[in-house]
């Protein structure tokens, strides 16, 4: 019965915090954290973003790209052209992201097996 009226009991009190599921439900897909990740170092169009994050499909990274867009941390920008171009950059929103991609960035070099990066440092963001 307390649940019907909002109340809060010890069960509801231990569930993942409503911003912390939110987050997830964003950045929890497949993608979604690197499209941010390229994009705190530079704005870039769509044929560059698909370079930088090999395996992705244009058909996913737009998608992504208009989530992103919708949450208010991407920006889509048309160059006139010719060519017409697609650019993509990070609002404040999504810029202040930076800090925490950093330090999970930190993290897995800490804590989780190497990825096989062979690039050479001075190529490395």
């Amino acid at each position: 019965m307390a649940k019907d009226r909002g109340e809060h009991n010890e069960q509801a009190c231990k569930q993942v915090d409503g911003e912390m599921t939110r987050f997830f439900e964003l950045f929890g897909k497949r993608w979604t954290g690197l499209i941010v990740a390229v994009l705190t170092e530079q704005a870039a169009y769509f044929a560059d973003l698909r370079r930088a994050i090999p395996g992705i499909s244009e058909r996913m990274l737009s998608d992504r790209l208009t989530e992103l867009s919708t949450a208010g941390l991407v920006v889509r920008e048309v160059d006139a052209g010719p060519p017409l171009r697609v650019a993509y950059r990070l609002t404040d929103a999504g810029k202040a992201l930076e800090p925490a991609l950093k330090e999970l960035s930190r993290w897995a070099e800490s804590h989780l097996p190497s990825g096989g990066d062979d690039c050479p440092e001075q190529f490395r963001g």
